[in-house]
């Protein structure tokens, strides 16, 4: 196993840390400061470079900020843990922001210490099991004419550096298609930046693309270097480039122009060697049109233009790309696959996904979290793809519209026409206007059942069989990674530990 590498300018703290990893026969390597580090990244092998990093955030020299900035953009996987003070939590947040795993606050409880650093190495070497079955299997799926066409551009493009325009509906996979530009291009040793230009609010995103100096702005602790830095001798991947703001368009402009540009506050210009790959599902001619795109940046981007197909023009792959993902995603949890059955496909091929390949794996990962059985059957797929039964579920034909089978209401018994058997309005053929989708109808069938079982802890044992539903399918949606499930879900970080723990995810 790779070592542990922890830094920090006072001794005790690196003793004490060293000795109790070791008791768990875990291997340590020291640094009393972030330069040593940033040396000994340089020269390591991937043998010998470290499994998780463990800074702490003063100390003098480069800031532990400094150093994770610099590693997350040389080794972007590696977990970084950051010690902090309490006086320091505004740096913990920034920790945070950087990438950091965790961050660890002083003066902390020892077994406490090695529990999280146990976390980020099992964290770590999933991260490297999935990139090696990522690296094993195929980048791209797909038997469609249209894909094929989009495979023979990229082999046709594999030799150059040439600007590429890739346009395509949200979620049909337009990220892929430039990773594969990358990796079969001159620059694949390089590294490969992406950014989603729409997703980061319009004050921010000049100094992600472009860094800033320290003191540019409030809040602005450190000189940061921006994406196109990142990507000095690679690929950068400006994803929805349609929605950039117009003011930015001219600075992206003069980069493309001749490689040269300034950081937010700064005075110095900064070279970068970069292939820019954009993509976006807007119709930049007719934004130009409307005055929202530069013209002139349309034509230095629209060099060579890959549309990519929608799902729905490729349902012959939707079969393959269905247990390519239960695959997937159970190699992420840990499971057995899930099979699917032919009925079930033919829901999925019959649907229009307008959420594309993203919402198809997106159906998987829920399958693979919620399906009660091995193999999935139409009754199982999620209430979106719409499956529609009644009392006893029946799926031998395949409605007319499948589309607008999505909205068809699940007819439910109003528990009130039972209270009174005698009542005239007890009639057994009524139901109420409450309309429920497949799994609330299963769960009320499951509280009835139990109910009527006379089993007395219903509440309790329903409420953690949902709550663990939930937390499962986010940590999958997460890869594991607890905060941003915490995020996605809307608790806070310390409810979802506490709950992993009571439901007995660990």
């Amino acid at each position: 196993m790779k070592p542990i590498w922890i830094v920090d300018d006072d001794q005790s703290i690196r003793f004490v840390l060293e000795k109790a990893l070791l008791r768990e026969h875990l291997p340590t390597r020291s640094f009393s400061n972030s330069r040593d580090v940033l040396a000994a990244l340089n020269t390591a092998t991937d043998e010998e470079g470290p499994q998780i990093l463990v800074s702490d955030i003063r100390m003098p020299g480069p800031s532990g900020l400094d150093l994770l900035d610099k590693v997350k953009a040389k080794h972007p996987s590696l977990p970084v843990i950051i010690m902090t003070a309490y006086s320091d939590l505004d740096s913990a947040v920034s920790a945070f922001q950087g990438g950091a795993f965790e961050y660890l606050p002083k003066p902390f409880d020892l077994p406490k210490a090695v529990e999280l650093i146990r976390r980020a190495v099992e964290e770590s070497q999933r991260e490297e099991i999935s990139e090696e079955r990522m690296a094993q299997s195929p980048e791209m799926l797909g038997q469609a004419p249209a894909m094929q066409d989009v495979f023979r551009a990229i082999g046709r493009l594999s030799q150059s550096n040439v600007t590429v325009m890739i346009t395509g509906e949200s979620g049909s996979g337009k990220e892929l298609v430039a990773r594969a530009l990358h990796k079969h291009s001159p620059r694949a040793n390089g590294p490969f930046v992406a950014i989603n230009t729409a997703a980061i609010p319009k004050d921010l995103l000049e100094s992600e693309l472009f860094g800033h100096e320290r003191g540019a702005f409030t809040g602005a602790q450190a000189m940061r270097r921006g994406r196109f830095e990142q990507a000095d001798g690679g690929t950068l991947f400006l994803d929805e480039i349609g929605d950039m703001p117009f003011e930015l368009q001219t600075r992206l402009l003069r980069v493309l122009s001749d490689g040269n540009f300034y950081r937010v506050g700064g005075h110095s210009a900064v070279k970068t060697n970069v292939r820019v790959i954009a993509a976006t599902h807007q119709n930049l001619e007719q934004r130009v049109k409307d005055g929202i795109f530069r013209e002139d940046l349309f034509h230095r981007l629209n060099v060579i233009r890959l549309r990519l197909p929608a799902l729905r023009e490729r349902k012959e792959d939707i079969a393959t790309l269905t247990r390519h993902f239960l695959q997937h995603s159970a190699q992420q949890l840990g499971v057995e696959p899930k099979r699917i059955s032919d009925a079930a496909l033919s829901w999925l091929e019959a649907f229009g996904f307008p959420g594309n390949v993203r919402q198809l794996e997106n159906i998987c990962h829920w399958l693979t979290v919620m399906a009660p059985a091995q193999v999935i059957e139409p009754k199982d797929l999620p209430p979106e793809i719409g499956v529609t039964f009644s009392e006893q579920p029946h799926h031998s034909n395949l409605p007319s519209n499948p589309d607008a089978a999505s909205h068809t209401p699940i007819p439910v018994a109003d528990p009130s026409l039972t209270s009174n058997p005698g009542s005239p309005s007890a009639d057994p053929s009524s139901s109420s206007s409450i309309t429920l989708t497949a799994w609330e109808a299963a769960l009320e069938n499951e509280a009835r059942t139990m109910l009527d079982a006379g089993q007395g802890d219903v509440w309790d044992t329903l409420t953690r069989r949902v709550e663990s539903r939930l937390i499962l399918a986010a940590l999958a949606n997460t890869k594991g990674r607890r905060i941003e499930a915490a995020h996605k879900l809307g608790i806070g970080r310390n409810t979802i530990t506490r709950k992993i723990q009571e439901l007995g995810l660990e």
